[in-house]
Formats: C-alpha cells, structure tokens, sequence
C-alpha cells in the first residue's frame, strides 16, 4: 500500500498544491491512500469546516492538525461530526474531536494517529503514553499505523519513532514547514522523518511573506503576516507499507512544484 504524507497546507496556495498533485498522483495510480497535516489551511492559521471539506474533495482521506487547531473557532463546533479531521489525540479529554482514526480501505484499515510534543510546545499530556494507551487498546485498529507527531524539538521527534519502533507503520514529524533528509526504515520496520515540511509557497518565511516576518524581527512591533504566493510546493513522504505485516518497506521524500498562487 502506498500513503502519502503531506506536510502542513498553508493557505490557498497549499491547498491549490494538494488538489493539483494528489489529483495527478490519484489518476496515475501512484497513490492509495493521502493523510495531510491541515492546522494552517486557512488563511496560514487554523481550518474550516468548508476548507476542510475542499481538502477531502482534492483527495485527502484523514486530516491531522496540531496547536493551530483550534484558531478558527468554528472548528470546534464541528470537529465531532467529522471524524476525518484529527486533533492532537494528547489534549486534554474535554477537548471536542478525537486525536486517531480507522479508516477501511481496499488493501485493509489503515489507523491514523495524531499527538502533539510537549518540548517548546503548549501545555499537553505525554504524547508517549498516549500513544502506549492507543495501541493497547488494540481493538479497531487497522493492521497499518501511522502517527503525526506535530512538534517543534527534532529530539522529541525521533525519540518518538524509536519508542514506537516495530509498534507502528510509520511516524512522521510535522509543524516546522521545514522538510528534513532523515527519511529512513527504522531497524524494527517503522518509517520515519524529523519533518515533512511544507506544502506551499517557498519563497517566504515559512509561507508567510518576508517583508512583515522581518519588520517582526527587527522591531519586535505587531505585524499582520500575510501568506505569501510564489515558488509553491507541495512536500511530505510517499511511504509504502506491507499490507499483510503493517511493516514499511520504503520512504520516499517527495517535493512537487506547482504554478503560483494567490494566498
């Protein structure tokens, strides 16, 4: 079977990068499933409701998020009816929404999990024994796992992939827009990446424009940061999984290059 993982949708140019490249990636049969970390869609801050539904439609199957998901206040209304959207499955139990979910497929379930770190992060209960509490209950999971663990320390991050080395399909890291070169077979058949990057526009400060980041930087002033719109890309993993043994058999970066956009 083979997952695409994209890393986090900035704005309309990241969502216009998701529709062009898993549409030509659907079509050419190159792809069987598509999970998207999705918390800066709108407008670089948060999602909505009907830009999550614009998601599903260019071909996301699940949507994980992260500390930005709660930034559109109309999300949390609606998170319950949609079990396709995913938040941090380590936020506290009165948050609305769950943080994983089984979704049945052609080639079996696939199981996808969302924690978010606690290292120079908000306030969150262990993403580590979350996930030890998600895969003992056992019940309803899918042969194949995959964990977005959106978090700022890369130590977190690969500490994590080792603690759920040989238990999962695949964990990846997401939040830093900035895709790291450390995809890798970890030894127990776990796939694994620091960062998945970002899906679009490049030339910017982490998809925002320059110009308002540096006014930022340079006088610490409040400074509307707007997306940006050029050199858009979509980036994340391409990982393919042994459907029978849940075990991961290759990653692959993938970076595609669409047109520019308008934020």
């Amino acid at each position: 079977m083979r997952i695409l993982v994209v890393g986090d949708i900035v704005g309309s140019p990241g969502r216009s990068a998701l529709a062009r490249v898993v549409g030509q990636m659907r079509a050419a049969s190159e792809v069987d499933f598509v999970i998207a970390n999705a918390e800066n869609a709108a407008g670089g801050r948060g999602l909505t409701p009907p830009l999550a539904e614009e998601l599903f439609r260019a071909g996301a199957d699940v949507l994980t998020t992260g500390d930005h998901v709660w930034d559109q206040k109309e999300l949390a209304k609606h998170i319950d009816k949609e079990p396709r959207i995913l938040r941090p499955a380590n936020y506290a139990p009165g948050c609305p929404g769950k943080g994983w979910i089984t979704v049945e497929t052609p080639a079996g379930w696939v199981t996808v999990i969302d924690l978010v770190g606690r290292v120079f992060m908000g306030p969150a209960d262990c993403p580590f024994r979350t996930a030890d509490q998600i895969l003992r209950a056992g019940a309803g999971l899918g042969k194949i796992i995959i964990v977005d663990l959106h978090g700022e320390a890369t130590s977190e991050k690969i500490a994590m992939g080792r603690y759920l080395d040989g238990r999962v399909s695949a964990v990846v890291g997401s939040h830093t827009h900035v895709q790291t070169s450390d995809e890798a077979i970890l030894p127990k058949g776990t796939a694994y990446i620091t960062d998945l990057g970002m899906t679009g526009p490049k030339d910017s400060v982490l998809g925002r424009e320059v110009e308002s980041i540096l006014h930022k930087f340079l006088t610490g002033m409040p400074s509307p940061f707007q997306v940006a719109s050029k050199n858009v890309s979509l980036e994340g993993v391409l990982i393919t999984v042994d459907e029978k043994t849940g075990k991961a058999t290759r990653i692959k970066r993938v970076r595609e290059k669409i047109a520019d956009a308008s934020a």
